[in-house]
């Protein structure tokens, strides 16, 4: 029995990985691609997390692997779909240190190869059964309203700000809808897979959405640590991160204006005070996050096996994203 997470992911991650790559394949199997195997090769490389996740939720609540890796592939699928979608908006030519699928295909054919991917997810979950083609109709809507609103045009986010018109509870919303509900999908298409009762379904989800946004705050705190740590801010590259600043100093929108008015250049020693404080606000927030997410299995999950993996596996989580 694996430790931890990480032990358990590397050991089914080869399994998964070929599962996706067979059903990606036959996906596409009758559209001409530039080059199918680079394609497939960008789309098939992560560390898998969210499938694993569906597999070990099924297997703590003591259902079988096999049920379970259907489900996984499809909860993949969709998070492929959203990165081809998201590498051309964002105009990001590389995804794990491979062209992004845009740069293969073109832009048009590959926001159309995600709606395929999109569409023939729900189908085969629909064929599988009613409440996996509702649970993974629901993520991709959850999923493309997230990503609709996000913040694209830095200086329109600057006059929203000014004239009040900004929630600052944006940020949560977002990587609730755009991170946190695929994580929320995995676990519950895990329990569905076990054939477990509603209620631990909904804990389940419930768990994978925190772990999801405690996920995305990592991933944002990166990016935050990466700024201090060239001393220099430019808000084309970090217009996207605008809400996580308001949303953890909301209490300094002055602060917050200077910086993104100011647009490109050295950080004054106020912009880094700002960025430090916030680094410290999303630190904390990470780990509210985590801890909500393993009470919501704290007493109805078994504490031995995969019930014990399940209850460490937030913190294993966000520790392998920052070790990456």
């Amino acid at each position: 029995m694996p430790s931890d997470f990480q032990s358990y992911s590397e050991q089914l991650r080869p399994a998964l990985e070929t599962a996706f790559r067979e059903r990606l394949a036959e996906l596409m199997g009758d559209v001409p691609f530039a080059s199918v195997s680079s394609f497939i090769d960008t789309l098939a490389a992560g560390k898998k997390i969210r499938g694993c996740l569906s597999c070990m939720i099924c297997e703590a609540a003591g259902g079988a692997l096999e049920s379970a890796m259907p489900r996984a592939v499809a909860v993949e699928l969709i998070q492929a779909a959203t990165l081809i979608h998201d590498d051309f908006v964002d105009h990001d030519s590389l995804r794990r240190n491979r062209p992004a699928a845009w740069t293969i295909e073109g832009a048009r054919r590959a926001v159309l190869i995600g709606d395929v991917i999109f569409a023939a997810t729900i189908k085969s979950m629909n064929d599988l059964g009613r409440e996996d083609g509702a649970a993974v109709s629901q993520a991709i809507a959850e999923v493309s309203l997230g990503a609709l609103q996000e913040p694209l045009e830095p200086m329109a986010l600057v006059r929203a700000i000014e004239s009040a018109g900004f929630d600052a509870r944006l940020y949560k919303k977002i990587i609730r809808l755009k991170t946190g509900m695929l994580f929320a999908t995995a676990c519950a298409l895990g329990a569905i897979a076990a054939g477990t009762d509603d209620a631990f379904k909904k804990t389940s989800y419930e768990y994978g959405l925190r772990i999801g946004a405690a996920y995305q705050i990592a991933d944002d705190l990166k990016e935050v640590r990466a700024i201090l740590e060239k001393g220099n801010f430019h808000l084309e590259e970090s217009v996207a991160m605008a809400p996580a600043l308001l949303c953890f100093a909301a209490d300094r929108i002055s602060d917050v204006l200077v910086l993104l008015k100011d647009g490109s250049g050295n950080l004054c020693e106020s912009s880094a005070g700002l960025l430090r404080a916030v680094a410290w606000s999303m630190e904390r927030d990470i780990e509210l996050s985590l801890q909500a997410a393993a009470s919501q299995l704290d007493g109805i999950i078994s504490t031995n096996g995969h019930g014990a993996l399940a209850l460490r596996a937030p913190w294993d989580i966000v520790r392998m994203f920052n070790e990456s």
